[in-house]
This record gives C-alpha cells, structure tokens and sequence, in this order.
C-alpha cells in the first residue's frame, strides 16, 4: 500500500467543525476516504470511504464540541474501512487515534519483530505501527518527546503524523522532511499537510521542522527537533501533489512551477503557434513557458470540475480521461499546439489527450513535460510500485514520443528542475535512483 494523503490536527475552539474545512482544503491529496478524530473525554471518531463531503453528511458531527482534533483524507488503492485513517490503536494499556501522511520503508521487518513479541496488530496500515511503537515507548519512558525519539530511531521512511492522546496532540515530521507539516498559531494551535490548509483560519504558520516533535496540550505547546538527517523533501510535491498556494520548506509552489516551465522553454523550446497546459497541474509551467517562449498561452483543454485527479484515482483511466478533458476544437483546430504537462508516469493519460487534440483538428502537437523522466518506484509515498510501469524506465524518449503521438517530445533537465525549485535538498530518486540514506538504513 502506498499512502500520499492529507493530514490536520488542531487545539481551537470547534476543532471538529475547523478539522472538517481543513480537509476540503486538502481534498487534492486524498480523495479515497476521510476521517476525524477528537477528544471527549475519550477518542471519537467519524470517517468513511468518499470525498470529505460525503463522508460527513449533515449532523454526522454534531455534538463534537471538542477543542483537539486530527483529520486525514486518504490517497490509496486498496484497503477496508477499517484502514481509513484516523485509526485508533491500542497498545500497553494506552489508546490515541493517529493520521500519517507517508510509508514506512522497514514496515514489514519490525511488524514481523513486534509480532513475535507478542503484540498484534488490527489492520494492514504501516501507521498502525507508528502509534504501536509511541505507545509501547511511551509505557516505559512516560515522556512524549522520549517516546518520539524511539520511534525516529526504530522506524524509517516518510511520515508527518498527528496523534490524539490523552487529551494532548503528539505532532512528528520525520528526521529527513519527506512529506510537509505545517504549524500555525492564533486563535489555538493547528498542523496541516500544507499551510492552503491553515490560511482561511488566519494564521501565522511556519513549517514544521524535519526531525521536529510538537506536544500541544491546554494552555501550550511544546516543540523540540530531536533528531537529524540530511534533509532531503520529495520533489513531487513541487511538481505535482501540493496546491500551488501552498508554501513548502520556505519555497512557493507557484513559482517554483512557473520557473520549470521557464526552464524547459530554455533548454527545450518548441515550434509551436498556440501554448496549453494539461489542467490543473500543468498550468503553471505552462504560463512560465508561454513567457519565456512568446508563444501566446491559451485553455486548450477544460477541465470537468466533478472529476477527480486522474493519477490518484484506481483503475478505469481510460474514461475519466475522456470525462474529465475536453478539448476546444477553436483553439487547437489547425495550430501547431505546444502542450505543456507536469509529468508522464504511465503514458496512457497523455496518449488520449494527444489523439484528442489531433481529433480537435491540431496540426502538430509537441509535448513538453515540466520534470525528468520518471524511471524509478517510489517507496516513500508515491503510487508507483513497480518499474514496470513507468513508461520512461524501459523506453527512450524517441519511443515514448512515438507511442503517445505526440511530433515532438522533451523532458526538464534534472539540473533545470533543482534551478527552478531553488534548492537540491530534494528527494528525487523517482527520477535519479538515488534514494535517500536515512530511509533504508535498517
């Protein structure tokens, strides 16, 4: 199972209701399933499969006057109910409810240890044993920050992760910064995935630091980094995942999109009389290559804004590519058409955008892809779990360009990606191999 979600937790005043708007915010990362925890004397918790809105009909959280609550939505292809996040785990006489946006790299080699001293386990979810090993520590230690500093040194991988226990909020990002945490203070305490999450409670926010561990009770809230590794954040976050208004580790997503498409215009350009982008996560690029080209920038491709995000969704591609994009026949018909995407993964989404495009008249069609081939699987959250599936790890560009159609085909350097997102404190093993130290070091 792979796990690329949403996750929030507050201390505020209605942190149900806040929670709940929080994760409409968030809906981008995880559209699978969703949930809320809170504190009422003891843990409470809603969720479901479906969209937030689904999820939490009219009246399904009246009486949640609670002032701490955590949330998740859930971006994965498999799983029970009983899988959605929040989930309560039980251990060593202690409960919390826990929701972790990320994979654990060593999962399976200490579940299998943790098993054969005896605990067990109640679902398939790697975060289950998160919240196992915090509680088994904490048992002994009776220090929250202590307790944290075992599970940094037991567990591996990418996890941001906020619990609810005993009445307080346990809030981790991992040593290496994988996935995005953010905190922000007001009216109360608040964490989010991204800080577009925080901004309509108006909010100071700052990130979450790698390594950093956040005990927030009634009255206040304590932080501490307590644990270090060479930070390295997942690049796909700049590329695809987050909302472009999100800031990430000090970077502006927008711009940081805007300047790969700039990039790719100078290292790639393309004889072309009309720019568009694939919607949503191409615009941005598209806009920065429009710019640096002086090819004009137009919507060539609407978007059905009742159709989810194609990549994250399960099986059956094929016709929600054809409901979710449409092409507009007065924008493409007989134009040579630059089209401007954020990533090919699998090839079948860009083969049909480039046939419709063709069928909508276009005279030429050049593609150009604001990020390096993707030729390796992630094994920190992406949904790529095999090479074999990613059209770039067995097949040349000229062959990638010939299946999807497309007359012209050209990917972001890896050097202009790290110019245009502004640091090379990323993880970019899906595109290098490279995979970060840290993670694997069991």
């Amino acid at each position: 199972m792979r796990e690329k979600c949403g996750i929030f937790g507050a201390l505020t005043q209605e942190a149900p209701k806040k929670a709940y708007f929080a994760l409409i915010a968030l809906q981008h990362r995880g559209q699978e399933g969703a949930g809320i925890s809170f504190w009422n004397g003891g843990i409470k918790t809603v969720k479901g499969h479906g969209l937030v809105s689904e999820v939490f009909k009219e009246n399904s959280l009246n009486g949640a006057k609670s002032r701490l609550a955590i949330g998740h939505v859930r971006y994965s292809t498999s799983g029970s109910l009983s899988e959605v996040q929040p989930l309560e785990v039980e251990c060593c006489g202690y409960r919390l409810a826990i929701v972790h946006n990320g994979t654990l790299t060593n999962f399976l080699p200490v579940r299998r240890r943790y098993e054969e001293e005896g605990f067990r386990f109640r679902s398939s979810v790697d975060t289950e044993l998160i919240g196992v090993s915090f509680l088994r520590h904490y048992s002994e230690l009776k220090d929250e920050f202590e307790a944290m500093r075992k599970v940094f040194n037991e567990v591996r991988g990418a996890y941001s992760i906020v619990m609810l226990f005993n009445g307080k909020l346990i809030v981790a990002r991992d040593p290496v910064g994988f996935r995005p945490l953010s905190y922000g203070i007001g009216d109360g305490h608040y964490f989010a995935s991204e800080d577009s999450a925080l901004k309509m409670f108006g909010l100071e926010t700052r990130d979450v630091e790698p390594g950093e561990v956040f005990v927030v009770e009634e009255g206040d809230a304590y932080s501490k980094v307590i644990a270090k590794a060479e930070r390295r954040h997942c690049v796909f976050e700049y590329i695809y995942f987050a909302r472009p208004d999100s800031i990430i580790d000090g970077i502006s997503v927008y711009c940081a999109r805007y300047r790969m498409g700039v990039e790719l215009a100078r290292e790639s350009p393309a004889d072309g009389d009309v720019v568009i982008a694939v919607p949503d996560s191409g615009r941005t690029a598209a806009l920065g290559f429009a710019h640096e080209s002086g090819i004009p920038y137009m919507e060539g491709l609407i978007k059905n804004r009742y159709i989810g995000r194609t990549f994250i969704m399960p099986a059956g591609r094929g016709l929600k590519v054809k409901l979710k994009l449409s092409p507009v026949k007065e924008v493409v018909d007989g134009r040579r058409v630059v089209l401007v995407d954020d990533s090919i993964v699998r090839g079948t989404t860009m083969t049909r955008i480039v046939k419709m495009l063709r069928d909508a008249g276009a005279k030429e069609v050049h593609v150009r892809i604001a990020s390096p081939p993707i030729r390796y699987p992630c094994y920190m959250g992406i949904d790529i779990p095999t090479r074999y599936e990613l059209i770039a790890a067995w097949r040349s560009i000229d062959d990638i360009k010939r299946e999807i159609g497309a007359d012209s085909l050209a990917y972001l350097s890896v050097e202009g990606l790290k110019r245009a997102v502004g640091t090379d404190k990323l993880c970019m093993a899906c595109l290098t191999g490279e995979y970060p130290k840290w993670a694997f070091d069991f």
